[in-house]
């Protein structure tokens, strides 16, 4: 079994050759990990380009639902994108927060990093900022952030009760969080799960709904709402590399499920101030 050192070594080989791609070529091998599909093209992403501040340039295709359009963000809020990529919810959280608001984009990969600081540099805005830095360990502050969005990336961190404790160390108490995320209901053949391709592919890095609602709760949250649940189905030539054809029709009549959802949580009013966490 790969150490938490070993799957982050690895998400950041495959995100570092995800950001030289565009994003025909990252949909079409199931959010880049490199399974490609005649079938899977759009089953993970979501349509962006409706949405106020959309960007070509910065949607590689990985996202697997909308948070920011479910995030609540007002004018003037700070908001901090988790897993920013190339900077596609960080634009859209930007056009919502407005020329008063700033938005933070963290990610852990230099590649990604340099790609959406020049898309912001083209965009000419001033309130956006990219950070190099780790979810279980966030390069920003105690109690300054009123939102945190994240699409598709805590499914990939290992120790995701430290991330979302991190989320609440630096929301502002009574802040929110809107994290889009791929979760499972049943177990995922070992095949699959071993798999490195697909686990930087956002599926095998999935934990189960209950146990990702429970890390939710246990972290102090509260006010947990599901914003939006879809099924998402792997296409049988992406599993026909992993299962024999007897274990590919054991999975498919197994009843087990990966979903994408959207959770909604609020960060207690009333949290409690030390060395960790702020009221303000």
């Amino acid at each position: 079994m790969e150490t938490a050192d070993q799957l982050k070594k690895l998400v950041k080989e495959q995100y570092t050759e995800i950001a030289e791609q565009d994003k025909a070529s990252n949909q079409s091998s199931c959010c880049g990990s490199g399974c490609c599909s005649d079938e899977v093209y759009n089953i993970m992403s979501e349509d962006y380009a409706g949405l106020k501040g959309y960007n070509p340039d910065a949607d590689l295709g990985l996202g697997c639902g909308l948070p920011t359009q479910f995030a609540r963000i007002r004018k003037g809020d700070t908001v901090l994108d988790l897993g920013s990529g190339a900077g596609n919810d960080c634009f859209i959280a930007r056009a919502e927060t407005g020329d008063t608001g700033k938005v933070i984009g963290v990610d852990m990969t230099e590649a990604m990093i340099a790609k959406a600081r020049a898309n912001a540099e083209k965009l000419g805005l001033n309130n956006v900022e990219f950070r190099l830095g780790e979810i279980e360990a966030l390069p920003v502050g105690v109690g300054t952030i009123d939102v945190v969005v994240s699409n598709c990336v805590l499914n990939l961190v290992p120790d995701k009760k430290k991330a979302f404790s991190e989320i609440n160390r630096v929301l502002k108490p009574g802040g929110h969080f809107s994290i889009s995320d791929i979760v499972l209901v049943g177990e995922l053949p070992d095949s699959i799960l071993k798999t490195a391709e697909l686990y930087a592919g956002c599926v095998a890095g999935a934990i189960q709904k209950d146990a990702y609602l429970g890390m939710v709760r246990e972290a102090g949250f509260e006010n947990i709402t599901l914003q939006k649940e879809k099924a998402i189905s792997i296409p049988d030539d992406i599993l026909a590399h992993y299962l024999s054809p007897e274990q590919l029709e054991e999975f498919k009549h197994s009843g087990t499920g990966i979903y994408s959802i959207t959770v909604y949580a609020e960060k207690k009013k009333d949290a409690c101030c030390d060395k960790d966490t702020c009221c303000k």
